[in-house]
């Protein structure tokens, strides 16, 4: 059933979607779908295990310019209460004042400030990361996974795109280097995003 069904229909509103889901020359505003966007990242523990978490569930948009994709922006916020590590010994000790001190309404923020174009799918996205009360510009390596009409369900026919990304966050400069750089102050994060053509 799904692939006699769902795949013909895709591939065939996949040929219209350039011209259909973008007015010609303006910037379309995409909205994530905080069901399937993530955050991931990860830190080296005394040099003997990978620690990981991730933020998922967030908000976020994206201002695309299929024309001239430099032209296009980004933003996303994340609730850092709602950081997922696995132990909540762990979790807790990262809400605590020696690190983020988190108090509900507490926001993580990314907005770009520079898009540069470095492949047919692939753009270096620059921009500033807020956090605990710090600003700080970091860079990431962003690719298109895809660009099609969603296949079925109640998104049917919208036209969706996914991102992967990847960068690197310096703990220390946001107020949260304890124990660096024995747990290593490089935090390595991998997002991947899906975002829909707000109605």
């Amino acid at each position: 059933m799904y692939k006699s069904h769902i795949l013909p229909a895709a591939a065939a509103s996949f040929l219209a979607f350039g011209s259909a889901a973008f007015a010609e020359g303006k910037t379309e505003l995409f909205k994530l779908d905080p069901g399937h966007s993530q955050v991931l990242f990860s830190f080296e523990h005394l040099g003997y295990s990978t620690t990981y978490g991730m933020f998922a569930g967030f908000n976020g948009e994206i201002d695309y310019n299929a024309e001239d994709p430099a032209k296009s922006s980004v933003s996303v916020s994340m609730p850092v209460m709602s950081m997922f590590t696995g132990w909540e010994a762990r979790l807790q000790h990262f809400m605590s004042e020696d690190f983020f001190g988190a108090k509900e309404g507490d926001l993580a923020e990314f907005k770009s400030t520079a898009i540069e174009v470095t492949g047919e799918k692939t753009a270096k996205i620059t921009g500033d990361l807020s956090m605990n009360g710090i600003t700080k510009p970091i860079t990431l390596d962003a690719e298109l996974t895809q660009a099609s009409p969603y296949p079925f369900g109640p998104k049917e026919g919208t036209p969706t795109m996914g991102f992967h990304a990847t960068g690197t966050v310096i703990r220390s400069e946001y107020n949260l280097g304890m124990f660096a750089p024995a747990v290593s102050d490089e935090i390595k994060v991998v997002i991947s995003v899906e975002a829909a053509k707000a109605k």
